[in-house]
């Protein structure tokens, strides 16, 4: 009798077994990230897809992500994305949002903020994400990361700019926020597009130049379309990011496992995603020089008449924020600060 009910039991427990295993499965959460910049970016390489693994470390297997190959949307398109679900984790430019809603992020765009994306990502993490409440204008998602790239700087084929003057009739790619501003306001045509796009109006003669990073000319292959590349003390100006999750899917998770996420997310991603393109940089300086591209210095009078434009959007921003309560001049002194500018 007592074999017999162990052969029973033991018979029951076999084929409880799959159903054990799949109700296992189940609980563990697996997230998609779309990833649109090119596969080879050493942003994906050194930030999004080690950050990604290390989620499952983490979180002792228990969450996953997977990077995919190729974007679920049109880069513009991922933060609306994360929010609607279309991708449980997306990046992205906030200036490529066009409407307001991240009107505080603006802290990160103006020039002269950081000749390094270390010190100048956690400088925004910590000023954005502290007293801006940067998750208030997040809505719909989780954020957990917020990062700037390193200094901004013009690049053109057509001839040096050492004058204002020297801007006037250029067309100028921008990413949106306030660089499309300032190279309206110094003369120029500022064209929007996102960075996937350069190449193929630059290399066409659509455009005669674009406002970007070191290592954009080398991840998009631009270094034969460019002749001059000038450097701003600071940058010109500079682009904020973001990292979001959607929020559901940021709730179903337990408490547990979000705080093992968060420990490697926010001033640590920071850390992360500023080295990778600061070594970006450095790489493509090299690379920038060999091509014969002159990389110069800005005049000093060109750089006063770009502080004194700079000053007049920094006090209609810090005005725009002070409606909701927010000091915006603090905000970026604090900011400047922590990134080692003095202005």
């Amino acid at each position: 009798m007592f074999l017999k009910k162990t052969l029973i039991a033991a018979g029951i427990a076999g084929l409880m077994a799959p159903f054990a295993l799949a109700s296992s499965a189940s609980a563990d959460t697996k997230l998609i990230l779309s990833s649109w910049l090119p596969p080879k970016h050493p942003i994906v390489v050194n930030a999004i897809k080690p950050w990604a693994r290390e989620i499952k470390k983490v979180t002792d297997g228990r969450v996953s992500v997977r990077v995919l190959a190729k974007p679920a949307g049109a880069p513009p398109a991922h933060y609306d994305m994360a929010v609607d679900g279309v991708a449980d984790i997306t990046y992205g430019l906030h200036s490529f949002t066009k409407d307001n809603r991240f009107e505080r992020s603006r802290i990160g765009q103006f020039s002269f903020i950081g000749d390094d994306a270390v010190a100048g990502s956690k400088a925004f993490w910590n000023v954005y994400a502290g007293d801006l409440d940067a998750q208030a204008e997040h809505k719909g998602t989780k954020v957990l990361g917020l990062f700037v790239h390193g200094p901004g700087l013009l690049h053109n084929n057509v001839r040096k700019v050492e004058t204002a003057d020297d801007m006037k009739g250029l067309k100028i790619r921008v990413p949106g926020g306030y660089i499309a501003d300032l190279v309206k306001d110094m003369g120029a045509n500022s064209v929007f597009m996102s960075s996937s796009e350069v190449y193929e109006q630059l290399s066409r003669g659509i455009i005669d130049g674009a406002t970007f990073t070191y290592e954009a000319l080398t991840a998009f292959n631009l270094t034969k379309h460019v002749k001059y590349s000038m450097k701003v003390p600071g940058g010109i100006y500079n682009t904020t990011w973001f990292l979001v999750m959607n929020e559901g899917k940021w709730n179903d998770i337990s408490a547990e496992d979000q705080a093992a996420i968060e420990a490697i997310s926010g001033v640590a991603f920071a850390e992360r995603v500023g080295k990778a393109w600061n070594d970006a940089d450095v790489k493509a300086t090299k690379k920038i020089t060999a091509a014969g591209i002159e990389l110069y210095n800005a005049p000093d009078a060109l750089v006063d008449s770009i502080k004194a434009k700079a000053a007049a959007y920094e006090a209609a921003w810090s005005a725009a924020i002070a409606e909701d309560g927010f000091d915006g001049t603090a905000a970026l002194a604090e900011m400047r600060k922590q990134s080692g500018v003095a202005k």
